[in-house]
């Protein structure tokens, strides 16, 4: 069984109504959020190591590390190979700032999202834009639908029913 395997295995059969679960998890979160702090304070530095180095330079245990690789790896420039990932893998953190934020407010990791270091790394507009952008993406828009004695949407000037709506 893969890193990976493992991780979501063990972590996502935890029932966060259950005091471990609630606890594995606001544990987890206090290390995501540390890991996050350090690398945005340094957001030109790219990361790199194995998954078992950067457990230990973060101060975490393995499987949070993959945990925490799991969660970031859509926001990377070039995505880790997580699936099959082991301790000795070599990891990139190299991420793209934009896609890490919308990723965030889409995880709707507020305690992310809301970081004091983001007010540095992108402009309140942009951070407003990105957050919006992503609230959208989940709207469903059902267009209006065309009534039978409506003007035909083909700009003829007759009746849909007695124009496109005859041959529907």
């Amino acid at each position: 069984m893969s890193l990976l395997e493992e991780w979501r295995d063990y972590a996502y059969s935890l029932d966060t109504n259950q005091k471990e679960g609630q606890l594995f998890w606001a544990n987890y979160f206090n290390i995501e959020q540390g890991i996050y702090e350090r690398l945005l304070a340094d957001p030109e530095t790219v990361v790199e190591g194995t998954v078992e180095e950067l457990a230990s330079r973060y101060g975490t245990s393995l499987s949070i590390m993959v945990g925490f690789l799991d969660g970031i790896n859509d926001s990377l420039k070039k995505q880790n190979p997580i699936e099959e990932m082991e301790a000795s893998t070599v990891v990139n953190l190299g991420f793209d700032k934009e896609k890490l934020y919308y990723n965030m407010v889409e995880a709707k990791a507020d305690w992310l999202y809301e970081l004091p270091v983001w007010d540095s790394l992108l402009s309140e507009e942009k951070r407003k834009e990105l957050y919006w952008e992503q609230k959208k993406s989940n709207t469903i828009v059902k267009e209006k639908k065309i009534g039978r004695n409506d003007p035909c949407p083909c700009g003829s000037g007759k009746k849909y029913k007695k124009c496109c709506g005859a041959t529907a």
